[in-house]
């Protein structure tokens, strides 16, 4: 399906009447494609029990017009114009944004669609969109076309947290061995392309990294896609000297991917005053040789990283991610996240949040919870986020996901998948990150919309049937 967008952007000086008019055509990403033709480990099929559910298309997806395109984004940044460009980096998060309906709430980055004016075409849609002067303020330098729930909220605002992750299936595992279990919720990484993941847990002074193979984009003659044949291919048990798990009942302690080709373990214990010591581990992720030790970070008061056991069930907590090179850990008071250097544990710097963290789950309570978590390069907590260049942006303290979140999560273009436990009752969700580029329009020049304007963007979307690309 080849695809031609027109927009034109009008600012109209509520003072003067002046009308400032910007033309402009698109070229489209791969972002529909993507959920139109590509079905990692066969989310779209019914596959495994009764309790098996899954996202109805209808209304959700289809049509794509005003569903899986039916919001609009707006940067203070130009775009890179690649099909492969679905989400840019979070120092260009959006200024503005509308959805396919009229805003009734009181986020003013989000403006309305113009309900009498936006309307399906014999051979595309018009889309309209209208900002009042108090909405969607600031400079305008591109424009892109998106799903009606990433049009909603963006990444999030203080309206709304939730529209970014739209919950689409879900897998009981719950009759899978304890065993079983627990190598989903220890892994630290998915390599989709490649059908493999790579488990790391700690017990009795030694780190254990097993890798699985995992039907994502093949399946084999006697494989199922429920989980259940999990395949182990190799193990690597690394006997430790100094690297530990702390604590005693609830072992303390997490593994992470770098991205670096490293994974990393950390463990420590919570502490309200003084200094914090932390225990880390790095795995080559080539040859599985590893270097280890303690850091003692002073005047650090940190929140525990992670921790883990299964006791019934599985039993897991998420508190921190690596984002380039350094590790990101929750503060003990509630008041910012510390960002410590890999390389240089003397490299350490609190980042300030600016209020008191709710400090909550991202989804639903349960036996196991994630607290932070990283999606592309934006860092998210229960009520705020922190940017590639660590800005921190507050958002609404609500639950980001529809559904308890127990593992790692793990994105795949636009898919995110983890494990969930919830006192015996085990899953296997996916999401589809929702703020996605459908199109991308970089503005020849920049345009500025400020409180003295009002703002119309008209979209034009057509199926081009020429032949060429657009």
């Amino acid at each position: 399906m080849k695809l031609k967008g027109e927009m034109v952007l009008e600012l109209t000086d509520k003072n003067t009447g002046e009308i400032e008019t910007v033309r402009e055509t698109n070229m489209i990403t791969n972002a529909v494609n993507h959920l139109l033709g590509i079905n990692p480990a066969a989310l779209w099929y019914k596959t495994s029990g009764e309790y098996d559910a899954s996202l109805m298309w209808n209304d959700n997806m289809l049509p794509i017009c005003p569903n899986m395109i039916g919001g609009i984004l707006l940067f203070s940044k130009t775009l890179t114009e690649d099909a492969d460009n679905i989400y840019p980096s979070s120092d260009n998060l959006p200024v503005a944004y509308a959805s396919n309906n009229v805003n009734s709430t009181a986020n003013t980055a989000r403006g309305s669609m113009n309900l009498t004016e936006s309307k399906a075409l014999d051979n595309g849609y018009k889309f309209v969109w209208e900002f009042t002067p108090s909405q969607g303020n600031g400079t305008i330098a591109a424009v892109g076309l998106t799903s009606k729930q990433g049009g909603a909220n963006a990444w999030g605002s203080m309206v709304n947290s939730a529209t970014p992750y739209l919950y689409i299936r879900n897998i009981d595992i719950g009759n899978l061995s304890e065993k079983k279990q627990m190598q989903l919720f220890h892994a630290v990484e998915i390599d989709f392309e490649n059908n493999l993941l790579y488990a790391i847990s700690y017990a009795d002074s030694a780190v254990t990294v097993e890798k699985f193979r995992m039907p994502i984009f093949n399946i084999g003659l006697n494989e199922k896609l429920d989980d259940s044949t999990l395949t182990l291919l190799d193990t690597h048990v690394l006997t430790c000297s100094t690297f530990t798990f702390c604590g005693s009942y609830t072992p303390y302690g997490t593994f992470l991917d770098g991205r670096d080709g490293y994974w990393y373990g950390f463990a420590n214990e919570e502490n309200a005053s003084g200094s914090a010591t932390m225990y880390w581990i790095r795995i080559s992720k080539s040859d599985y040789s590893f270097t280890e030790g303690t850091w003692t970070l002073p005047n650090a008061r940190l929140q525990i990283v992670g921790s883990g056991k299964y006791e019934n069930y599985p039993e897991m907590v998420h508190k921190s991610v690596v984002r380039n090179g350094y590790l990101y850990a929750l503060s003990y008071d509630k008041k910012g996240v510390y960002k410590i250097n890999l390389a240089n544990p003397a490299d350490v710097t609190l980042l300030k949040i600016g209020f008191t963290s709710a400090n909550k789950p991202l989804g639903s309570s349960g036996s196991s919870e994630v607290y932070l978590t990283m999606v592309n390069d934006l860092i998210i907590g229960w009520d705020f986020m922190i940017d590639v260049n660590d800005n921190v942006i507050r958002t609404a303290g609500t639950q980001r996901f529809d559904q308890n979140i127990g593992s790692q999560i793990f994105q795949y273009r636009e898919y995110l998948t983890c494990f969930c436990s919830s006192y015996g009752t085990e899953s296997h969700k996916w999401f589809i990150l929702t703020p996605y580029l459908a199109s991308i329009n970089n503005l020849s020049s920049a345009v500025v919309k400020n409180a003295d304007k009002t703002m119309k963007i008209t979209y034009t979307l057509t199926e081009d049937t020429s032949g060429s690309a657009s």
